[in-house]
């Protein structure tokens, strides 16, 4: 049976549109890809160059073994309509808004996925969007969203067996360890990975030290890196198509992620995790094993002993069943509600004053708790904590978000705060993951860095002539508590007197770049020694002594002494005696 593509509306009208993307999917088959009439690579066909890059995936030339995937297709109406769009026009908004909903937690590892691999592999320009694709036509969004605080599924997705009946033949590579099939391999988890692909592609990408095809976070970072192999640049059509077919080898497959890519381009939002739009047609037929749906191992209900169809289902009511009222092949297997479910607002957890210097840590992190309607704290929570303002400030290891999540006391703890060089205040928020509540915010502050002495180096006598300029630059060293301070601000200013800060008119000076006269320097840093060394100085025709005094942030003050005198006049040995002054007795007169 050919495969459903789309959500079918009612009306002719819908019916054809949907009449022709069938048809443009199946008119654009790529030359070299060989596919049946459910868009999955046909028998003896010989898979792209790139769908087998790396030699790595067992001979099945897709990471997921071209199991089945979910045909439909993203809504005719993008998320954010314009408002003259919708006028007059009969298809529901409310639709595309549900479809655009994303998971919380699901949501959370696409981002952070394409964070790592902005970091690890810069040049492949991954978008989060396209795992958020694939994730949507692999298993729905993990199920519509079906994962535990640490962003692992409530039961395995397991795809159908790859015994070769259909699809492809591919034997057991894992003992069972990973699909529990020790016969044959089966695709596993929210993005599918076949047990063979996983062994290599595998990546912990929620840092608790394993590689989990089951974990969003483990398995979105595995597909980001699987599409990132081969050098290859995302950004480039070409290249992003050859990645998206070295994924599942099929055109129909490329064309379907393709549409949900552009789709959640236009605009996506986060909803609770459990609550994601669920698909319905698979590629693998109505009565297909779907690999998406509920675990075959899910218990079926005492009155019914078949067990509950797949999604896309339609098959056979068993004895027992009532043909009025098939059960729904959307429903996911029925769950107690997750602990994130349960929370019903945050409290802060004793967090102290934020405040710090420029370039230095916080002293205070930020806490918070979790907590249910009656005050009851509730562990196994994912907590995000932002930075939000015009600040540098980061959270150790550089970034502006960490998700937590909360112990056995409800209490999730921020990593500590680093300030940045920008002064001034920030907030951190504080949101549950996966639930609509009112966050908490915390005021921070980051003040400028400060010195609390001033001393000269070296003790040379500053002097100068009239007009000259002085032989010696003035040095000082910073300090703030005993230890020298670095990068802190400093201004000189050459002064009437010591109880006259005002800037004098007459007397020593410094230039600007225009060799102009300026006697007040403001913006200048020590170093990171706490060293400043300022420019030369130069004196006008007065003489006298001045003062030139230097402060800095936090208070340090020093005042250095300039002397402009004319040069000493002493006669020296040897020298003539003026005209007219008697020789010297015993001197012979010329």
């Amino acid at each position: 049976m050919a495969a459903h593509f789309g959500r079918l509306r009612k009306g002719a009208a819908s019916t054809a549109v949907a009449a022709a993307a069938v048809a443009a999917l199946s008119a654009s088959q790529a030359p070299g890809v060989a596919t049946d009439s459910l868009g999955r690579q046909a028998s003896g066909a010989q898979p792209s160059a790139d769908a087998s890059a790396g030699g790595q995936d067992g001979g099945a030339g897709a990471a997921t073994g071209n199991s089945p995937y979910y045909t439909d297709l993203p809504p005719l109406k993008s998320p954010n309509p314009s408002p003259s769009s919708t006028i007059g026009t009969p298809v529901s908004v409310g639709e595309a808004e549900a479809e655009a909903g994303i998971p919380a937690t699901v949501l959370d590892a696409y981002k952070r996925a394409e964070t790592s691999l902005r970091a690890s592999k810069p040049g492949c320009n991954l978008p989060w969007q396209l795992l958020a694709a694939i994730g949507k036509v692999e298993s729905g969004q993990a199920r519509g969203g079906r994962v535990d605080a640490n962003g692992t599924t409530y039961s395995p997705i397991l795809g159908p067996k790859l015994d070769g009946n259909g699809f492809a033949l591919i034997g057991d590579t894992d003992n069972g360890a990973y699909d529990g099939d020790s016969a044959y391999d089966r695709a596993v988890g929210p993005m599918q990975f076949i047990p063979s692909t996983w062994e290599w592609a595998g990546r912990d990408g929620n840092g608790d030290g394993k590689k989990d095809p089951n974990n969003v976070y483990d398995a979105a970072l595995a597909a980001g890196h699987y599409l990132c192999r081969a050098g290859r640049d995302l950004s480039v059509q070409a290249q992003m198509n050859a990645a998206i077919l070295s994924y599942n080898n099929s055109t129909a497959y490329l064309n379907t992620v393709l549409s949900w890519l552009e789709y959640y381009r236009k605009g996506t939002h986060e909803v609770p995790d459990g609550t994601g739009s669920l698909p319905s047609h698979s590629s693998g037929g109505d009565n297909s094993t779907a690999g998406p749906g509920p675990s075959p191992s899910a218990p079926s209900t005492p009155e019914s002993k078949p067990s509950t169809p797949k999604p896309g289902g339609g098959g056979s009511t068993g004895p027992g069943t009532s043909p009025s009222a098939p059960a729904s092949p959307s429903t996911p297997p029925a769950t107690p509600p997750t602990p994130t479910e349960t929370v019903d607002h945050l409290e802060d957890a004793d967090t102290g004053k934020l405040t710090a210097t420029a370039g230095q840590t916080f002293a205070t992190k930020v806490a918070v708790r979790t907590e249910t309607k009656a005050g009851k704290a509730v562990a196994k929570v994912r907590v995000r904590f932002m930075i939000v303002g015009d600040t540098d400030a980061t959270f150790t290891g550089g970034e502006s978000a960490a998700t937590l999540v909360t112990d056995s006391k409800g209490t999730a703890t921020a990593p500590a705060l680093v300030a940045g060089e920008k002064t001034g205040g920030f907030t951190v928020r504080a949101t549950v993951v996966g639930r609509t509540l009112s966050g908490l915010d915390y005021a921070a502050t980051v003040t400028a860095r400060q010195a609390d002495t001033l001393t000269r180096t070296g003790d040379t006598e500053l002097t100068c002539v009239p007009g000259g300029e002085f032989a010696d630059q003035v040095q000082l060293k910073a300090t703030y508590k005993g230890a020298a301070a670095g990068k802190v601000a400093a201004t000189a200013t050459l002064v009437k007197s010591a109880d006259d800060a005002t800037e004098n008119d007459k007397g020593p000076y410094f230039k600007d770049a225009d060799g102009k006269t300026v006697r007040t320097l403001t913006d200048l840093t020590t170093d990171a020694d706490g060293a400043l060394k300022l420019p030369k100085l130069y004196a006008d025709d007065t003489t006298g002594t001045f003062l030139l005094r230097v402060t800095t942030t936090g208070g340090a003050t020093l005042t250095v002494e300039l002397k402009v005198a004319p040069a000493a006049t002493d006669t020296p040995s040897g020298t003539p005696a003026p005209s007219g002054t008697p020789a010297p007795s015993g001197t012979a007169t010329p």
